[in-house]
């Protein structure tokens, strides 16, 4: 290998000098600046002394030429001896190529400048602000209802960090919500995975993080990736609310994050959410309710004044809240039985519109003994339910439909999907039968004779991108409509959407229930952001097991088509060992936002339920 010469070490010097950007190459243009302007003085003072008239010594010829080089108009004044005239004009053209390459090294500098404020690379100095890692269409729903949750704050501020450019996320955000009120969103354009990314958001400072699953292939395992990128971060850890599309990648992704870490299971979550709202109509809306903050939220207080009273009577301690359970050092417990004393360190969980209005009443309201029906509870009986489409999350739904069903009940699979009903080994409860079908074709869904069933559940075929699968739900959505209308059938309709907007596209099928799956795990994740301590609460909701939101006819409480108090309703549903916490009325169970419920009404608003009402109450099955 031949001698590096000193010519290739004094060119590879330059070029590492050159390449340090904006400020190395300014420095490079001042050094040849430098050097023309002592050039053209030393060359006038040789070739044109004395010149121009009136200039007695070098600093003022030093002068002349660094204004000929900045300016190289000056040239067309000069006057003198050819000599000087010459020099001048050599400057004034070394001058112009100077002051070009310095306008374009500052206007590309200052374009990377701002580019790189466009990119949003600049750190965060904020402190208690909410960060969204990652990017999905539940981030619209998350900031929607953390700007609903900090609508009292001044200086709320929402950050997010994803791999989109920051311009077009800050413009998404807009068009999806329609006002921030008084919380700033601020986007940064970076990968959740890079701690150097990472370190832009100020996590040390910050009130909690969310992690959202991504679209796209495998989203679990860049969610996982993102936790364990969290937990090796130096310096404080926030709480950390993660989502998961799959059950199977929990226990991973649970020692991946740590023990500040939260995990939110999608697939469950909506899973047992579309079971439920298969059995109890009205269910999903109860559930929206619940977890947006426009109106009954869930609060827990610690009152020592209920301290040593029985849950029973706590049920009336408030006059514009419910109370709905304890929790209790042990756990969650939601509509105990009547008899529980409230200890010391238990806090009461209650329903409320805002957290101001979780007071003590000033006594017990009055009751309506004469308007109070007691009632037996209906025996359960096997039922038969159908289940039109298949997905990914099927197998899991109907697992829990069979925790739910009596023995005997039979379950009818009807799909052309090629993993239709596999994977069902080992149910107790259900018999279920598969048949392939066409589930938009209105001949192939007469043939299921549909009026033999109880419950029909309509789910969105993962084989199409998610706006072609809400396309065919509402497709499947109208031949049942219309079969219903035509044939005189009754049967509940459950069906699972991706987009919030095809809910209103969706009213006119008067399905019972609708299901948007991304839009109930984004308003959990709002929830738990701002209160992890919920998540209990919300799990013991979605569970099967103990106590669950039922919508029961209102006529098994008290007597329809009087007016009674709602406090009368919560005592007749304490009697039956159930806890009231709203009611729906009929009429309007198609008129959004609502469809008909009201949850927390106040104890003593007067309200007259017909028998086609419901009242919503916690209670076993």
């Amino acid at each position: 290998m031949s001698k590096i010469t000193f010519r290739e070490r004094a060119r590879y010097w330059f070029d590492n000098t050159m390449s340090r950007g904006t400020a190395s190459l300014i420095g490079w243009l001042a050094v040849v600046s430098v050097g023309l302007i002592v050039v053209v003085a030393a060359l006038t003072m040789w070739l044109a002394p004395g010149e121009p008239e009136g200039v007695g010594h070098a600093g003022e010829v030093l002068w002349i030429a660094l204004m000929h080089a900045l300016t190289p108009g000056k040239v067309a004044s000069d006057k003198g001896s050819l000599a000087y005239m010459t020099v001048m004009f050599v400057c004034s053209l070394g001058g112009l190529f100077i002051v070009s390459m310095l306008v374009g090294l500052l206007s590309n500098g200052l374009k990377q400048r701002v580019d790189r404020l466009r990119r949003g690379r600049s750190r965060i100095v904020e402190s208690g602000h909410t960060v969204i890692l990652g990017w999905s269409d539940q981030v619209f729903t998350i900031v929607a209802e953390l700007v609903k949750a900090h609508a009292s704050q001044k200086g709320s501020v929402i950050a997010v960090l994803a791999e989109r450019d920051k311009l077009e996320m800050e413009e998404a955000i807009r068009e999806h919500v329609a006002e921030l009120g008084r919380t700033r969103v601020v986007c940064r354009t970076g990968r959740p995975t890079e701690p150097r990314d990472l370190a832009l958001m100020n996590l040390a400072a910050a009130r909690s993080v969310v992690v959202l699953s991504p679209e796209g292939e495998d989203p679990d395992a860049h969610v996982i990736k993102i936790l364990l990128a969290l937990a090796k971060r130096r310096g404080a850890h926030p709480p950390v609310v993660a989502g998961l599309t799959s059950s199977r990648n929990a226990a991973a992704a649970r020692l991946a994050g740590g023990p500040d870490v939260h995990l939110v299971d999608s697939d469950d979550t909506a899973s047992r959410l579309i079971v439920q709202s298969s059995r109890q109509s009205g269910m999903s809306v109860v559930c929206m309710d619940l977890l947006n903050f426009d109106g009954g939220e869930i609060y827990l207080r610690t009152p020592k004044k209920l301290v040593g009273v029985t849950y029973g009577d706590a049920l009336h301690a408030y006059q514009t809240a419910s109370v709905i359970g304890l929790r209790r050092p042990s756990g969650v417990v939601l509509n105990p039985p009547a008899d529980t004393v409230v200890n010391a360190d238990d806090e009461v969980i209650v329903i409320a519109h805002d957290d101001s209005h979780v007071r003590l009443a000033a006594g017990r309201p009055s009751i309506d003994e004469a308007a109070i029906v007691t009632a037996g509870k209906a025996s359960t009986e096997p039922e038969r339910t159908l289940l039109l489409n298949w997905n990914g999350r099927a197998e899991q739904i109907i697992r829990y439909l069979d925790g739910y069903v009596a023995a005997g009940s039979v379950l009818e699979v009807a799909a052309d999907h090629p993993k239709a009903g596999t994977g069902l080994a080992g149910l107790r409860n259900l018999t279920v039968n598969v048949k392939d079908c066409d589930t938009t074709d209105r001949f192939a869904l007469e043939s299921l004779g549909v009026g033999l069933f109880q419950h029909v559940i309509v789910l969105s075929d993962d084989r199409f991108d998610p706006h072609h699968a809400d396309t065919r739900t509402l497709m499947t959505l109208l031949q049942l409509r219309d079969m219903q209308s035509t044939l005189g059938e009754h049967y509940s309709i459950v069906s699972e959407m991706h987009d919030e907007n095809n809910r209103a596209l969706a009213e006119v099928t008067e399905a019972d229930d609708i299901v948007i799956s991304d839009t109930v795990i984004g308003l959990l994740l709002a929830q738990l952001a701002e209160n992890r301590h919920l998540a209990d609460v919300f799990a013991y909701l979605f569970d099967s097991q103990g106590s669950e939101i039922y919508p029961r006819p209102a006529g098994d409480y008290v007597k329809t088509g009087t007016q009674v108090s709602f406090a009368t309703v919560v005592e007749s549903a304490r009697r039956r060992g159930e806890t009231a916490i709203g009611y729906r009325n009929a009429t309007a169970r198609n008129d959004p936002p609502h469809y008909g419920i009201v949850l927390n009404p106040d104890k003593s608003e007067p309200i007259v339920l017909g028998t086609r009402d419901s009242v919503i109450v916690l209670a076993e099955r």
